[in-house]
Formats: structure tokens, C-alpha cells, sequence
């Protein structure tokens, strides 16, 4: 052994270098683990160093031990996860490679001013196994829970910054060792370096509460084993691509980040997998139940399958500061569950609730976002929102009646709100409420406030669910008239402060307007596979229904919609992640108007190629016109967005005549 002269980087993300170099020292890194993993051992007579075949049933075994032998409390994750990784050993547990046991960044010293590795540290973990659990060491990173903070560390897994993929580090990897990059059993080895870490934290733990370790951030690791755990156990159940995508060219204009195409992957494989083939029984289900007590419930099948969700990590992926998505991200994901008109259920991102999560997320203080917004990520509540009203012209927000009137320690609302969507959900526990806080002083824009009412609260009134063209939208919990009579909550149910509703409602309505869009693009989609299916399939006057030109046009013409719509909502959501809701403001107004009218005209020629069947309940296109045509109207009607287009434009090409004047 000999002392070199080098630089050992402790925070993953090296912070000081620029992202080329970051960029070379990871790849320095994984060419390096190649190269370890590609030696023979029987050539350098190592054959003895290790036990022998069995290392992963071995390696969970002991950190089985180990953790019961250190665990303080129960942590059903752990014995979860240690079930898991017994009965899912892989059928390959018999490689025998030269591994490190600890290969990570903080191990490893690089040239002084190259980005080269000129020695790897700390071999007391070193013995014969399989070498992809030092991969997927390496690799946690990439799946840090957020909630857990790393120690030594400045930030989370960042893109952008130089850092390459995980896919393309095992892209190196592989061609390095001459071995594919679709990597089997790779979740398992995630699994268990997840739970090898959680074993090790519980005993750096367990010592510190014997006196036994000097570390002064020991106690931290008590609140630690649980999340790894359960990031273990997520893990476990999801289907991980190792091999980098193929560049899709239809998106390159507003290119997805490595994580929104790893999601959007997973979501079209959970689509294929478990939604789509669910759909029958769901309508079936809705159906049976059209008028009995249980017309409001879910049926079980979507319970599960949202359980299976949350298990694979596709939850809450509509909001940035939870799923690590941005809004083009996003977009592209939405139009997948667009396809299915459950589908944005299953992953927690459904309408009322996204708005209502965003709003309290964004405007919400620390005592309502404990009590509200966290159950609602969770799914274990539902919501409402309640803006509209019946007897003024909503489309004019200014009109609102509903009053709202500080009376001592709390507030009293009175009013009559409809077209509450999620009401009649029976998980639906709270109600946001627009209101007038009259303020003689103040514009007409500060005249209104948002307010947190509980649906349990004295004086709530749901009188009736609204029909959209006949259909009752039990799914969403339909749309409901509520009637609030000497409503009384606290004072700290208000939301922002006083006269602050309208500077909410643009906040929650920009990223909710262009949410609906997104979806709309997958249900155009839906329809023009509807659409060329049975074209293909029937004849009429002694030929194939495409072989009419009208036909043909018409599934010419929605290609050519589908597609201006696409780059329209993936415009405004790059507009979004760049400049804001506010910076966007006109392409929202746009893509709102343009596409739940391209999609109304695509479901329309739909329902013709398929005829009477078309608007009958074995297709669901009648379903999907009528939630098109009712998005004509929700969040505003195209002819208040399209006075706002012409408004913000007039405002463009005015600045840009006095620019060149």
C-alpha cells in the first residue's frame, strides 16, 4: 500500500467543479467498478477470499440478523422488505466476482487535477459475490426519499448539473463489462442495498442509545430507518429500466428530464399493465350501482390499483415539489391517464383535488397543511371546491354573492354555491370556499377571500348533484349544489389573509387549466384509436369505412389536431416551468380554448365512424363528449379566455411597436 496525492469528493453532487468535469468524474467512477467487476478471480487466485455462491441469500440473512439484534422499535417496512428479499433471491445467486462492499463516490481519490481515478479506498467489505450489488450501491442516490436528508451532503439528486443518469452510468457499465444493459433482477439489488442501509443506520443507533458511538449526529438515524425502508419496499414493486430511452423525436422541441421519462415509461407500463384491463370492470361496476346507495362509492378495483401505484411511486406526480417533476414532465404523463377516464385517480392526481393540493401547498399555512393537505397527498380524504354559483354569471368572478364575515374568533359563511365537483365523494371531508369579505376600500379584485370549511360543519348543505348531459359523474364524486347557512369556522381557516381569493384562485386555476388540457391530449388520442379500429374493422357499400375519403380525412384531419394541441399544452407548460403561471398566462388562455374544442370535433368524427354504437354505453365516447364539451365552460368559457388572449396580444404588440419607435 502507498500514499498517493489526490482529491476525495464527501458530496455527491461536488459542489466547485463545473458539469463537464462532474460528469467525467462519474464516469471515471463507473468504468472503474467495470474494470473491479471484470477481473478473474481464479487468475489472481482469489478463489478463497469469499464464501462461494449464495452472496445475496447470505447478505440478507445477516442484515436480517443484524437489524432484530439492533432494532429499538417495530418497523413492519423492515420485516416487510426482509420477506420480500428472501423470497425473490436471484435465480443467478451463484456469480463469483471480485466486489468492493462499499464502492461509493467518498471512497474513491481522483488525480489532482484530472478527472481520473487513481485509487479506491476502504476494501474491509471486499469478498467474492455478485457485482451488481456494488451497482446498486452506488446507485441509491437516484431514489434518496426526499423527506430524508443526506448527511454530508448539500442537496438531493439534482439533473442538470453534469451528474449522468442512472441509466447511462449503467449504459458505461455495460459495455465496459461486455454484458447487456437490461439488467435483470435489478430492483432486487436496490431493495437490498436499501435495506442494508437501514440495518446499518438502526445499529449506529442502537449504540448510540448503549453509549457506545461518539457521533454527535447518531441520534438522527432513529428517524432514518423507517423512510429507507419503506423506499426499499417501494422498490421492490416497481419495474425499473436500466437501458437509457430511445430519443423519441415528437418531443425533442420540450424535452422530458431523465426522471419525467423514467415516470412516463413506468406510467405506460402500469397503463398496459392494470388500468386499461380494468376498465370494463369499472363501468360494469358503475353501471350495477347507477341508482343505489353505493352510487358514490369506488369500486375495490381502484382501491388496488391505487395501492399498487403508491407502492411503484407513481403518486402525486401532478405536483413538482413532491414527484421532482416539472411542468413538461408532467404534461406528457397526464396524457397518458388521459386515455382512461379513471386512470388520474389511481395516481392521486384528480380534479378538484390537484387544484385544492396545489392551493394549500403554495398558499396554505403549517397548521392547514398538517391538517388538510397531508391527508389529501395520502389519499385518505377527498375534497370540493366551491366557486361558482347559481344565481350570478360566475364567468364574471367579481359577481360572487357568497358572503363571508369576520364575526369575533371566526367566520361566517352564507351562500349558495353548485357545480362543486367531488361532493358526493363519502372521502370527501373539506370544502374550499370563495367568498365575499366585502372591503369597501379596496378594488374589486381584493373584495374576495378563500376560506377551509369542514363538510361536517353545522349549516352545510348538500341539496343536489347536477347531471352533465345525463351523466351524473359518480366516479369524481359528481358536481353538487351546496348551500351554506350561518356556516361558522374558525379564523384560521382563512386562507392568505382577507381580499387575497382572486390572487389564490390564479395561482390554483393556471397549472388546474392546463392539467385538463394535458389530459385532453390522451383522450384525443383514445378517441382516434376508437376511430381507426373501427374504421378498419366495418364495411359499408362494399368497402372498408377508411376507404371513404370523408373517413380518411377525418382521421387525417384529428392526426394533424392532436398533434397542434400537443406542442400548444407542452408550450405553455415550458412557458410555466420558465417564467410562472403569471409569465403564461396567454398560452393557458390558448391551449384551454384550443384543445377541449379539437377534442370535441375529434370524439364528434368518432361517434359518427362508429354510428349508433357510438353513442351507446359499449363505447366511451358519449362519456368523453361530454366531458369535452362541459370543459368548454369549467374553468372559465372559451369566450372569457379568448378576451384575455386578445387583450394580453393587443398588450404584446403594443410594447413591441414602441420598442422599435
Amino acid at each position: 500500500m502507498e500514499h498517493v496525492k489526490g482529491r476525495i469528493f464527501r458530496d455527491f453532487t461536488i459542489p466547485g467543479v463545473s458539469p463537464a468535469e462532474r460528469s467525467a468524474i462519474y464516469v471515471a467512477m463507473i468504468e472503474t467498478l467495470a474494470q473491479l467487476h471484470s477481473l478473474n478471480v481464479h487468475s489472481l487466485q482469489l478463489e478463497g477470499y469469499g464464501i462461494g455462491a449464495g452472496y445475496c441469500k447470505r447478505q440478507v440473512s445477516t442484515w436480517t440478523k443484524q437489524y432484530q439484534a439492533a432494532a429499538h422499535q417495530d418497523i413492519p417496512a423492515m420485516n416487510q422488505l426482509s420477506n420480500w428479499l428472501m423470497k425473490n433471491l436471484p435465480d443467478n445467486d451463484n456469480e463469483e466476482n471480485l466486489i468492493h462492499g462499499d464502492f461509493k463516490l467518498d471512497n474513491i481519490v481522483f488525480h489532482p487535477t484530472q478527472s481520473r481515478v487513481i485509487a479506491v479506498l476502504d476494501w474491509e467489505l471486499s469478498t467474492i459475490g455478485h457485482p451488481l450489488s456494488d451497482l446498486a450501491h452506488l446507485s441509491v442516490f437516484y431514489f434518496w426519499p426526499r423527506t430524508v436528508p443526506f448527511l454530508n451532503q448539500s442537496s438531493h439528486f439534482q439533473e442538470d448539473i453534469g451528474i449522468p443518469s442512472m441509466e447511462e452510468l449503467i449504459s458505461i457499465y455495460s459495455r465496459c463489462r461486455g454484458i447487456t444493459p437490461i439488467l435483470p433482477n435489478w430492483n432486487f439489488f436496490l431493495a437490498l442495498s436499501y435495506f442494508k442501509m437501514a440495518g446499518i443506520l438502526q445499529g449506529v443507533y442502537s449504540r448510540y442509545l448503549l453509549g457506545n458511538n461518539v457521533s454527535e449526529n447518531s441520534f438522527l438515524f432513529a428517524s432514518v430507518v423507517q423512510p429507507l425502508a419503506e423506499t426499499g419496499l417501494q422498490l421492490s414493486k416497481r419495474t425499473l429500466r436500466t437501458a437509457p430511452p430511445h430519443g423519441d423525436t415528437t418531443q425533442q422541441l420540450f424535452a422530458q428530464s431523465k426522471r419525467g421519462q423514467e415516470v412516463l415509461s413506468q406510467v405506460k407500463h402500469f397503463m398496459k399493465q392494470h388500468i386499461l384491463p380494468a376498465e370494463k370492470e369499472v363501468i360494469e361496476f358503475y353501471a350495477q350501482n347507477e341508482n343505489s346507495e353505493n352510487k358514490w362509492e369506488k369500486p375495490l378495483v381502484i382501491d388496488k390499483l391505487k395501492e399498487m401505484a403508491k407502492a411503484e411511486g407513481l403518486w402525486n406526480l401532478f405536483l413538482p415539489a413532491i414527484s421532482g417533476l416539472n411542468q413538461v414532465d408532467y404534461a406528457l404523463i397526464a396524457e397518458e391517464t388521459g386515455k382512461c377516464f379513471f386512470a388520474p385517480d389511481v395516481f392521486n392526481c384528480q380534479a378538484p383535488d390537484t387544484g385544492n393540493m396545489e392551493l394549500l401547498h403554495l398558499y396554505g399555512n403549517e397548521k392547514q397543511k398538517q391538517q388538510w393537505l397531508e391527508p389529501l397527498l395520502q389519499g385518505s380524504i377527498a375534497s370540493c371546491f366551491c366557486m361558482t354559483e347559481p344565481d350570478v354569471a360566475s364567468s364574471d368572478a367579481t359577481n360572487i354573492e357568497c358572503s363571508i364575515q369576520r364575526d369575533g374568533d371566526s367566520y361566517v359563511i352564507n351562500g349558495k354555491k353548485w357545480w362543486s365537483s367531488g361532493a358526493g365523494n363519502p372521502k370527501c371531508k373539506i370544502a374550499i370556499v370563495l367568498g365575499r369579505t366585502e372591503n369597501t376600500s379596496a378594488s374589486r379584485h381584493k373584495q374576495h377571500s378563500m376560506i377551509l370549511v369542514p363538510m361536517s360543519t353545522p349549516g352545510v348543505e348538500v341539496i343536489r348533484p347536477l347531471s352533465v348531459f345525463g351523466y351524473m359523474d359518480h366516479l369524481h364524486g359528481g358536481h353538487f349544489e351546496i348551500h351554506f347557512n350561518q356556516v361558522r369556522v374558525p379564523a384560521s381557516n382563512l386562507i392568505l389573509g382577507e381580499g387575497r381569493g382572486f390572487d389564490i384562485a390564479q395561482g390554483r386555476l393556471g397549472p388546474g387549466r392546463i392539467h385538463h388540457c394535458m389530459r385532453i391530449v390522451g383522450l384525443a388520442e383514445r378517441a382516434l384509436q376508437i376511430m381507426c379500429t373501427r374504421a378498419t374493422q366495418r364495411v359499408a357499400f362494399k368497402k372498408k369505412l377508411y376507404s371513404h375519403e370523408v373517413v380518411a380525412h377525418w382521421i387525417a384531419e384529428s392526426r394533424i389536431a392532436i398533434e397542434e394541441i400537443r406542442l400548444l399544452t407542452l408550450r405553455a407548460a415550458h412557458k410555466i416551468d420558465t417564467l410562472g403561471s403569471s409569465g403564461a398566462k396567454k398560452e393557458i388562455a390558448m391551449i384551454k380554448v384550443a384543445a377541449p374544442r379539437a377534442a370535441c370535433k375529434i370524439v364528434d368524427r368518432a361517434i359518427q365512424v362508429c354510428g349508433g354504437a357510438g353513442v351507446s354505453q359499449d363505447y366511451p365516447l358519449a362519456n368523453m363528449y361530454a366531458l369535452t364539451r362541459t370543459l368548454r365552460l369549467a374553468d372559465g368559457p372559451d369566450e372569457v379566455h379568448l378576451s384575455a388572449i386578445a387583450a394580453l396580444e393587443l398588450g404584446d404588440q403594443a410594447r413591441s411597436l414602441r420598442a422599435k419607435v
